[in-house]
Parts: structure tokens; C-alpha cells; sequence
């Protein structure tokens, strides 16, 4: 059974595997090999002295290796240590601690030695030391007593631990104290202050110390701050002196920057290449300073530069000697500035350039080792054998030491050894372990047999061909069970035997064979290769924005290879699902309900099969209306005006474009909120004008694209002082409502613009023109006043005031008004009017006095109506229309007036309280028109060649008629027009024969009425004169249409179907009934056609000749119109192909196509002719 394998896609994946690959090859371990340390404990030690120690220590090697160790340079018996055991198979030592023993006693270097007959392995020097947690030693602590201001440092010193403690400043009630630019905790523990500030007092500030090997804190006794702040400095001196002396301490007083830490303008500092450099800097001063930094002829490093601490501590991770430089703090503030030079130096200790490796060889060969190393001094290279410094290590002829390099020449068996390389100078050490082993093996593949590989499409494909054998066996790859070698750019060979096929494609699905082969022998092993489709995300998430309590769904429909079972999962912010019924996961969508502010963030789809893996990711943006805000404070309170200022709630996504103010009235409208002003999202004060009298309150109302918040809570009240009114009534008008009256209005002022108690108005009016004295009332709680006995219609001069317990507002303006109106006295005279034409009149009059009109003139009515029609002497009811012309217009028009008729009119002047007397109804006559179409036209009793018109005379003759006009022509079965007939028939005719027409032909009539004006609108028919029965011997044979060609096709196809079918009846044995027979061979002259059924066959002299249905006469209304029956005359616009019996009974057939072929007949008796039965026009 083949074992299945996934190979990832992703290129890290892809590098870390053949980093693996690469590295020197294992010897099996079943054949001999030395030692080899697989794991150890680290150099640097540490250990908790409360539990037992474990020194790890394991190798492998064949036959297995024996252990050994030494403490501080001198080999440790642990035999004869009953707190010390081995583990079995192992080297790892156990210190029993915990059962008596102390861990101070095991302090020491130990190293371990792995041997076997082939060699000898060491491990570091393991260097164990104890952790320690000490106690603080007791101190005195006086209280710092400082000036408002100052700068402070509080110094921590914590006890000296391994490792060294964290540190951290709280309060008694275990709360972190609050850091800042101005008070911060410097790296040594200790807490600066800038500059302290009253609200800096206090007895509790505390030190603490966390050790975290012994999970122990230590804490500080508390240390004591007072602040002196210059108000309580000036007090304290006050009381101290006599009114004669002169005391007062300085006023707080800026200052430049001074460097807390470091001292000096300069100062070094050494890192070791790999670590984290942290260079700080804490300044004194006030205003607090800020601190930048900057590196002195170069850049700081990106990417690995982090400032914390307030930017008072620079962090390099990861350095490298191209960090070494000078580095500059500078503290400043709006005094001056201060800096500080930091020479850094990065020292490194031994790093590899290339370890030594293990080495394999077969007997006679030859080979290497390799061991160099860099660092900061360089480190000096030394070689061990087995453990033993090189130079007093036994000797071996085939080995020749050449400062990092050993090398080896025509080794035997007995060259294996375990080499140790080490690599130090002052900063640290390297220590690495490589085997030569000598051995002599044929090839063998260590690879299983028939491994299946699955990759997936254009992704690489590595096909493991792991070996052993010394000499060291050559690879060779083959596809295919008779395949040639493997060779060429597509493909990549390892040295450990992979073979590598960079982008894999389909085609690449098969069987590849690798041989391995040296000259002790040959083994081969087959592996297979299977490529699948990549699985894609074909529909991703799309970012989305919906609002909260919505709906929400993010698609991810995938395609995938047939043979691979994808899973889909849901990640929100690179983390699970919320565990929520909430979130439906469909298989193909993610849907969230009732969605809320949490659920926003990143989703991400992540289909996962056995061989790769995709994903796409989506944010989604949950919006809803602002929160409201809050913290409303008001400031700057003056008697009018006030500033507001809040705290804007979250935008939720969607930012705030206004914020809307409102008040409430408390005085005037309790509970009743009025739009005060608004400002835009980004301000969060507003100066407001204010009102006296007025016990305001406010709130504000955030505003987004999605909505208006709640409002906030109601800020306090402020209650502003009375004063007299502002202003004075607005739309302050004079109307009278009656003729002797004058009733004066306005409106009212609100409560917050009575600007004071006891809001009244004084009403004041005097007649203009007329050297009066004002006429004033004071009035409360109204808005109109009603002056009595004045003369009609005649202006005033009115002004409202408004006034309250505190005086009066400013002096109002005055308006003009106007005592009651009367109905006008007089009718308009000297009416005229001009008749333009039939249709339309204009009306001229003379104006009427402005002083009989009594009132406002607002214009003029005509009133005019229709006497009769001089046409006819009939009188009808009589309807009056008016038309009012506006303002002091003295003409207008008369539009829509009837021709040929006697109208009457009068005008009457209007104002607001009505018309006045109408003037003496003036006569006029309208001219004539001209008239309407006739009422109808009807066409009856067509023949061969005339036609009878009948019509009605116009609805609206407008005039007195004088004729009518007859116009015609033919059409033919083109539609083209005839040359065209007119005839002028006299008025009082109804009704008009036309002979001497063609027979079969369509007409088409054109008919209207005449006045002495001219003609009026026509009205048009069309008629068809009848065909006689000659006509219609001459209709074209029936043979000769198209239909009844196929008609006759389809019969005869038919009977040669029935022909067929007799005939295959025949040859079965079936017999005819003799009836059937003799109807088969019947005379067809003696079978008449049967109408019935609508058979064929020849009529006899002797048939009748039916009638056709009744009714086919032509009718006598207007136009010809189809019948349900076939028996019909053509539809309008056709032409005509038939013929009529004597009584006019209509026996053709006719066509209703719009393009007519010759017509067809009944057949008769008669031998049919062909004929064209319409005529064309010559």
C-alpha cells in the first residue's frame, strides 16, 4: 500500500526543508559510528535552588556510548554522591535538592563526555548556578520635601539577584503608578520627575522588585513626597513674619533642560552583536522637555528601532557592528535644549562562518573538517581529539592540522574519532562536535519503497531519495519504468539524493526510479508522483459596511481538485468564531444576524486540504448612529452669552459632520427642547448668545451619515438676568373688518424674548394725513386690538411696543393700515367693445374714482354671456362667464366667443369687500366662420356604376351656409390615387347620386361645408362599385391559384399513403368489403360535391344553384365592413373581385390580403374563364 505524503507549497516551508536536506547525511544506526551529543543543557545555567537540578546530557552512537562527567576542570565521581544519579541510558545528571541537598553546594562548570570504541564527544561547559531573590536592606527614608516645579528623582536600588529583578513602582493599594513624559521609571528602576506638581504628593510611593526564578516580589519601604506649591509657601511665610517685613516666595518659574540621566555630555556603551541595545536619556525641566534622537552621520536602523518610555529610551534589536556610532539625545523645550553623545561599541562573540561537520569515509580516501568562526575581538580556533587538546592527543598519520582545517589523507579504520572545535575570545566561547568515521558499506536507500508523493500544480515536488554508503554512492534519477536518465534545467539535484522539480505540471504525474551505486554495490527504489489542481477562492469576501442590528454576509466559493476534501473555516481577527448562534456558517458564506459593534473586524475564509491551503480575508465595518455625548460643561458665563463644551461619544465608524445644540426654557417651556444652533463634527465648544430672562438648559445631539444620536444629558441650568424687551412685535398689521372699524394685530413675543416678567404691549394709531395725536392702549395677553367708529376705508399709522416690569423696548416702527371697506359705489362707464374676429372681442371701459371704491382696488369683472345664434333663431339657457382683470386695467380680451352670434356684457369694479354695481349690458355680434364638418356622410346603393351619398349638415354652421364640396377619386389595387372629381353642391341638399363610375372600383370621397368665410374641416369615406354577373364567367381559374395547388398536393400524397397502406393489407391476405370496392370504383361524374363536408367533385346541370348566406347586400351604412361569413365584400382600403346576382346577392369569394391575386369564383356550370376582375386606371 502506497504512503501518502503532502508536500507544502509555501516557499518558507519549501527552504526550511531543504535547509534539512543539505546538512550532512545520518549514519544509520546500525552500523558503527562514535558519539554524537543530541542534547544538553544550556551554558548559562540558572536553576531554582528549591527543586532538584537536571543536567541534561544525550548522544547517540554504535555500540551506545558510555557517560562521564567533570565539575570545574576535575572529574565528578557521582558514585560516591548519594544526592546524585544518572539516568539509565542516558548522561543526564539528577541533583536530588528537594530530599536534603542545597543547591549552593552543586554550584559549579560541568561537562559531560560521551565515549565509545570509535571515538569520544563532549558537551559546553555547563555553568550552574543557583537563583537568588535577596531581601531589601533596611534604610531610612526621609520624606522628600520639594518645591512646585523641581525636578525629583526617587531611587529604587533594588537588592543585587540572579537574574537580575524586574522593576516597577505601585501604591499601598497595589495600583501602578501613573507614568508620563513628566514622570517616568528609568532603566535602572529608578523614577524620575521633569518637574513635580501639587497633585505629585503623597506617602505611598513604592518600590517593588519581581524575581521571577523564585516567582518572589520585595518591596521597598514607601517612599514620601510633599510638593510646596507657591500659594501655601507664601502662607507659611506669612505667618512667620511682621507686617513690616517684605516676604514672598518666587513664583513658579520655568527652565531650561537638564539631563537627569545621563550625567555629563557624554558617556560609551558596549553591546554584544545579536542583543537589544537600550540607550536612555530623562531630562529635567519645565515645561517638561521632549527627547529626539538621531544617529551622528548615518541613519537609525529601520525596522529594528523602537522608542519607549515616552521616546526617552531608544531600542536597537538585533544589532551588528555596522550599529556602532554615536548616538544623540536631545531634550528641549520652549527655554532651550540640552544633549547628550552615547559612543556606542558592538562587540561579538565567536559566531559560525562554517561549523565543523560530520565526515564519512571510506577506507583510503580522503577529506576534511572545516572550522572557522568571526567575532568581536576575532577568536582564536583550537582542535580536541576525543575530548584531548589535539597536541597531546594520540597520533595519526592521516591527519595533518592546519590552523581551522584538519586534513585528512588515505584514512584506515582506526582514523574514527570525535574532533572538537572551539572557538572563543573574551566575550564567549563555541564548542561543536564532528565525527570522522571510517567505514566501508554498499549503497542502501533509506527512503521507503513506492512513497507516493501528492503535489499540488505548479508548485515544486521534492522526491526523497535518502541514502548511505561509503564510499559516498552517486545518484542517479530515471521516470518511468524503462525511462532514460533525468537530466536538464527542469530539474534540480540534491547532494542528500532529492530530486527537485521546481514547477510541477501535470504531465509531471508518474513513476521515478533512483538508483544509488558505489563500487561495493547497486540498490535501487521507486517513488510516486501524483499532481492535483490547486484549490483557488474563485468569489473572495468583499469588505462591507452595515449598519448595527443589520444583516450581513461574505461569500467564499472555491474550486479544488475532485480528489481532495477541502475544509472551510472562519477566522475573525486571526481567531475562532465568536461562539455565537449569531454567526451561520453556510458552505459557501458566512452570515452574521442581528449584527453588533463587535462583530467588526477582519474575517477570513482559509480552505484547507491535505496539500495546501488558501485564504482571503474581508474587513467588515459595523456604522451606526454616533453615541451621544457627554461631559457638557458650561464656561465663560456672561449675562449674554455662554460657552458650551462636551465630550463627543463614539462615532461608531461613521464620522460626525455637525453637532446640533438645543435648549430648554425652564422658566417659560418646561420640557419643551428648541433648536439653539449647530457646528461642525470637529469642534466640540461653541460661544452661544443668550436671552434675559431665560433659565436655560442645553444638550447636545451628534449627527452622522446614519442617523442623529440620542441626546446627552442636560447640562445645568443657568438662569440669566431680566432685562427690558430687545425687540417689539413682529407682522404688526391694520385690517379693518368692518367699515367703521380698525382691527390692529401682531404677533406675540415668546417667553425667552419677554426678556423680563410682566410682558405687556402698547398699542398706538393715529389717521395719516390728518395732524392727530397718537391714540395709545396698553394691552396684555393678546395679540389684537379692535378700533371702533372709524371713517371707511381710510388709512392709519399703527406701532405695537412691547414693554415688561423693566421698561420698554426700543421705539418701534410705525405701519400703515387701513380702516373697514365698503362695497364700491359706482359701475365702470363708457363701455366698449371691438370685435377682432369671429372668435374674439376686446372690452375697453373708463376706471371708476378711486374714492367711490371704497376699499382696495383689486380690479375689475366682465361679465358676458350668449344672447343666440343668428344661424338659428332657437335660444338655449343662458351661461355667464366672467373674466377678472387684476389692478386698475381698463381693456381686455374676450377669447372662445362663437362665430355668427349676439353676445352681451357689463363690468363691474371689485375690491376686498366685494363687486360693485354692473354697468348697462353692452351688445355684440360675432362675424361669421367657418363651418364644422358635416354631422356624417353615409354611401349606399352601390351598382355597376353609381353610388348614393347622403350627410348631415355641420354641427356649428358658424354662418349661413352656401354649398358643399364634393370631392373623389379611384384608387386602385396598389393603393395609388386616381386623378380627382370635384362637385359644388348647393346648401340646402342631402343627398347626391354619382353615375358614370366604374364598375369594381374602390373611391375614396372627400366632403365639407362653405360659409362665405370658406370652407370647413372635411370629412372623408370610401365605397366600391359593384361587379355583374358576366364578370364573373371571367374570374381566373381556381386551378391556377397557388393554394389550391397545394391543397391538391396534399390530397394526392394522402391517397398514395392510403395506396401504400392497401397494399401492405394485400400482401397479408386481407379482402376488400365489395361495398368498399365499388365506392373505390365509382363514376366520380355522378358524386356532386357535397357542401357539407367540402369534398370535390363536378356539379349537374340539374343541381340548383343555392343561394348564398342573406345579408350580403351591401350595407347602407357609411362604410363596407367584413362579415363572419366568407360571403363577404373586402376589407376596408382592398379592392373588390366578385359579382352580385340581379337581387344583388353576393356569390364570389374574396381575399383580404393587402396585395390581391385575381380572384376566385365558384364554379358553375358554365366552363370558367379566367378574367382580372379589377380594372386598371389608364
Amino acid at each position: 500500500m502506497m504512503k501518502k505524503k503532502s508536500i507544502p507549497a509555501s516557499k518558507p516551508l519549501l527552504i526550511l526543508f531543504l535547509c534539512q536536506i543539505i546538512s550532512a547525511l545520518d549514519v544509520p544506526l546500525d552500523l558503527s559510528q562514535p558519539p554524537t551529543i543530541t542534547h544538553q543543557s544550556p551554558k548559562d545555567y540558572i536553576v531554582d535552588p528549591r527543586e532538584n537540578i537536571v543536567i541534561q546530557c544525550e548522544a547517540k552512537g554504535k555500540p551506545p556510548p558510555s557517560f562521564s562527567w567533570t565539575r570545574n576542570g576535575t572529574h565528578f565521581d557521582i558514585d560516591k554522591d548519594a544526592q546524585v544519579t544518572m539516568k539509565p541510558n542516558s548522561g543526564t545528571l539528577v541533583i536530588n535538592i528537594m530530599n536534603g541537598g542545597k543547591a549552593e553546594a552543586y554550584e559549579g562548570v560541568y561537562q559531560c563526555t560521551a565515549r565509545n570504541e570509535r571515538g569520544a564527544a563532549i558537551s559546553n561547559n555547563i555553568v550552574i548556578r543557583p537563583s537568588r531573590s535577596p531581601l531589601w536592606t533596611k534604610e531610612k527614608l526621609e520624606p522628600h520635601q520639594v518645591r512646585e516645579g523641581d525636578s525629583l528623582v526617587l531611587h529604587c536600588r533594588p537588592p543585587v539577584g540572579l537574574p537580575p529583578p524586574i522593576i516597577f513602582w505601585m501604591d499601598n493599594a497595589f495600583q501602578r503608578l501613573p507614568q508620563s513624559e513628566r514622570v517616568s521609571q528609568g532603566l535602572n528602576g529608578d523614577l524620575y520627575f521633569s518637574n513635580v506638581q501639587p497633585e505629585d504628593t503623597r506617602e505611598d510611593y513604592i518600590c517593588y522588585a519581581r524575581f521571577n526564578h523564585t516567582q518572589t516580589i520585595q518591596q521597598k519601604q514607601p517612599i514620601s513626597v510633599k510638593v510646596f506649591s507657591m500659594d501655601s509657601l507664601n502662607d507659611t511665610i506669612a505667618a512667620n513674619l511682621s507686617d513690616t517685613d517684605i516676604y514672598g516666595a518666587k513664583p513658579v518659574t520655568e527652565r531650561q533642560p537638564v539631563l537627569l540621566t545621563p550625567t555629563g555630555s557624554t558617556s560609551t556603551k558596549v553591546e554584544l552583536r545579536g542583543n537589544v541595545l537600550l540607550l536612555e536619556c530623562i531630562a529635567a525641566g519645565l515645561p517638561t522637555p521632549v527627547i529626539r534622537w538621531i544617529k551622528e552621520g548615518g541613519e537609525l536602523p529601520a525596522n529594528r528601532t523602537f522608542f519607549e518610555n515616552f521616546k526617552k529610551t531608544l531600542k536597537i534589536i538585533d544589532v551588528s557592528e555596522a550599529d556602532s556610532g554615536n548616538y544623540k539625545c536631545i531634550a528641549r523645550n520652549t527655554l532651550g535644549s540640552v544633549h547628550h553623545v552615547i559612543s556606542v561599541t558592538v562587540k561579538a562573540a565567536p559566531y559560525w562562518i562554517t561549523a565543523p561537520r560530520n565526515l564519512v569515509l571510506s577506507p583510503g580516501e580522503d577529506g576534511t573538517l572545516i572550522c572557522r568562526a568571526n567575532g568581536n575581538p576575532k577568536p582564536s580556533i583550537s582542535w580536541l581529539a576525543n575530548g584531548v587538546p589535539i597536541a597531546i592527543a594520540p597520533e595519526d598519520p592521516s591527519r595533518k592540522v592546519d590552523g581551522d582545517t584538519i586534513i585528512f589523507s588515505h584514512v584506515q579504520e582506526r582514523s574514527s574519532a570525535v574532533y572538537q572545535c572551539n572557538a572563543s575570545n573574551e566575550y564567549g566561547y563555541l564548542l561543536a562536535n564532528a565525527f570522522v568515521n571510517v567505514l566501508a558499506e554498499p549503497p542502501r536507500i533509506l527512503t521507503p519503497a513506492n512513497k507516493l508523493y501528492q503535489v499540488i500544480a505548479d508548485s515544486p515536488a521534492l522526491l526523497d531519495c535518502a541514502y548511505f554508503g561509503s564510499p559516498k554512492p552517486e545518484i542517479e534519477w530515471f521516470k518511468g519504468v524503462k525511462g532514460s536518465i533525468l537530466r536538464g534545467n527542469e530539474y534540480v539535484f540534491h547532494d542528500n539524493g532529492t530530486l527537485e522539480i521546481p514547477v510541477a505540471q501535470k504531465d509531471s504525474t508518474g513513476t521515478y526510479t533512483c538508483v544509488a551505486r558505489n563500487e561495493l554495490g547497486k540498490i535501487q527504489n521507486e517513488v510516486h508522483l501524483e499532481i492535483k489542481d490547486p484549490t483557488m477562492i474563485i468569489k473572495q469576501p468583499e469588505y462591507k459596511v452595515v449598519q448595527r442590528y443589520g444583516q450581513v454576509s461574505f461569500e467564499c466559493i472555491i474550486k479544488h481538485d475532485s480528489t481532495l476534501l477541502p475544509t472551510v473555516i472562519w477566522l475573525k481577527d486571526n481567531d475562532e468564531l465568536p461562539d455565537d448562534e449569531r454567526f451561520l456558517v453556510g458552505k459557501d458564506n458566512l452570515t452574521i444576524m442581528n449584527v453588533t459593534d463587535k462583530d467588526d473586524g477582519t474575517y477570513t475564509c482559509i480552505v484547507n486540504t491535505t496539500l495546501d491551503s488558501v485564504s482571503a480575508s474581508a474587513v467588515l465595518t459595523v456604522v451606526a448612529r454616533p453615541n451621544p455625548p457627554f461631559d457638557l460643561e458650561l464656561t465663560g458665563q456672561l449675562e449674554r452669552s455662554i460657552e458650551l463644551s462636551w465630550i463627543p461619544g463614539d462615532e461608531n465608524n461613521s464620522p460626525i459632520t455637525h453637532f446640533v445644540i438645543e435648549y430648554e426654557d425652564g422658566l417659560h417651556e418646561p420640557g419643551v427642547w428648541h433648536y439653539q444652533t449647530e457646528v461642525p463634527g470637529t469642534q466640540t465648544t461653541v460661544q452661544l448668545k443668550l436671552s434675559p430672562y431665560v433659565n436655560y438648559s442645553f444638550r447636545v445631539v451628534a449627527v452622522n451619515k446614519i442617523g442623529r444620536s440620542q441626546p446627552s444629558e442636560p447640562s445645568e441650568q443657568y438662569l440669566t438676568k431680566s432685562a427690558s424687551p430687545d425687540e417689539n412685535p413682529a407682522n404688526v398689521q391694520g385690517i379693518g373688518s368692518e367699515p367703521d372699524n380698525l382691527v390692529i394685530t401682531w404677533e406675540s413675543l415668546k417667553g425667552f424674548q419677554s426678556n423680563g416678567p410682566g410682558l405687556q404691549y402698547k398699542v398706538s394709531w393715529r389717521q395719516k394725513d390728518v395732524d392727530d395725536e397718537w391714540t395709545s392702549v396698553i394691552v396684555a395677553n393678546v395679540s389684537k386690538y379692535i378700533v371702533s367708529g372709524t371713517p371707511t376705508f381710510v388709512p392709519y399709522e399703527i406701532k405695537v411696543q412691547a414693554l415688561n416690569d423693566l421698561g420698554y423696548a426700543p421705539e418701534p416702527s410705525e405701519v400703515i393700515g387701513h380702516s373697514g371697506e365698503d362695497l364700491p359705489m359706482v359701475a365702470p362707464g363708457n363701455v366698449q367693445v371691438h370685435v377682432i374676429n369671429s372668435t374674439l372681442a376686446k372690452v375697453h371701459w373708463d376706471p371708476v374714482p378711486l374714492k367711490t371704491v371704497r376699499g382696495h382696488l383689486q380690479g375689475y369683472k366682465v361679465y358676458y354671456w350668449k344672447v343666440q345664434s343668428l344661424s338659428r333663431r332657437s335660444r338655449r339657457h343662458v351661461e355667464k362667464k366672467i373674466l377678472t382683470f387684476r389692478g386698475n386695467k381698463t381693456f381686455g380680451m374676450l377669447p372662445g366667443l362663437e362665430p355668427y352670434s349676439s353676445y352681451k356684457l357689463n363690468v363691474r369694479v371689485v375690491n376686498g369687500k366685494g363687486e360693485g354695481p354692473a354697468s348697462p349690458d353692452k351688445v355684440f355680434k360675432t362675424p361669421e366662420g367657418v363651418p364644422s364638418s358635416p354631422s356624417y356622410l353615409k354611401i349606399t346603393n352601390p351598382t355597376l356604376d353609381s353610388l348614393t351619398l347622403e350627410w348631415g349638415s355641420p354641427t356649428h354652421p358658424n354662418g349661413v351656409l352656401t354649398s358643399y364640396i364634393l370631392k373623389f377619386q379611384p384608387i386602385n389595387n396598389t393603393h395609388e390615387l386616381g386623378p380627382l372629381v370635384e362637385i359644388r353642391i348647393p346648401a340646402n341638399e342631402s343627398s347626391l347620386i354619382l353615375k358614370n363610375l366604374n364598375y369594381s372600383t374602390r373611391y375614396k370621397f372627400y366632403f365639407n361645408a362653405q360659409t362665405s368665410v370658406g370652407s370647413g374641416s372635411q370629412i372623408t369615406e370610401e365605397a366600391v362599385t359593384i361587379m355583374d354577373e358576366a364578370m364573373a364567367s371571367r374570374q381566373v381559374d381556381i386551378a391556377t391559384q397557388g393554394w389550391f395547388i397545394g391543397l391538391m398536393c396534399a390530397v394526392a400524397l394522402l391517397i398514395l399513403i392510403l395506396l401504400i397502406v392497401c397494399f401492405i393489407r394485400r400482401n397479408k391476405g386481407g379482402k376488400y368489403p365489395v361495398k368498399e370496392k365499388e365506392d373505390a370504383h365509382a363514376d366520380p361524374e355522378i358524386q356532386p360535391m357535397k357542401e357539407d363536408d367540402g369534398t370535390f367533385g363536378e356539379y349537374s346541370d340539374a343541381e340548383d344553384h343555392k343561394p348564398l348566406k342573406k345579408g350580403s347586400r351591401t350595407p347602407s351604412d357609411r362604410t363596407v365592413k367584413k362579415e363572419d361569413s366568407d360571403d363577404s365584400l373586402v376589407d376596408y382600403g382592398e379592392g373588390v373581385n366578385g359579382q352580385f346576382n340581379e337581387d344583388g346577392s353576393f356569390i364570389g369569394q374574396y381575399s383580404g390580403k393587402k396585395e390581391k391575386e385575381p380572384a376566385e369564383g365558384n364554379e358553375s356550370s358554365e366552363a370558367p374563364s379566367p378574367v382580372n376582375a379589377m380594372n386598371s386606371f389608364v
